[in-house]
């Protein structure tokens, strides 16, 4: 499975709401569809599943304000981990 089903799973699981799904420049704030609660929710699930350590205090309403944009701060730090580890 792809980061990007992964972190889109969680995303739907979490704000239930499939529309992320297809989506992705859907404005999850904005539209309502996300909030701080379920943002902070997003960011535990996926700190576990990807086994990176995300404080809430590190990512900002812009930074996650889509879809595309929580899927493309997720790989940067899974790539900035894999090169802190070669």
């Amino acid at each position: 499975m792809s980061t990007n089903d992964i972190v889109l799973d969680e995303l739907a699981k979490i704000t239930e709401n499939e529309e992320v799904r297809q989506d992705l420049d859907l404005a999850l704030f904005d539209e309502a569809v996300l909030d701080s609660l379920g943002m902070v929710e997003l960011i535990v699930a996926l700190g576990e599943t990807f086994h990176l350590d995300i404080s809430p205090a590190q990512v900002d309403r812009k930074m996650w304000a889509t879809p595309r944009k929580i899927i493309a701060d997720i790989e940067t730090r899974l790539e900035s981990r894999q090169q802190g580890a070669g």
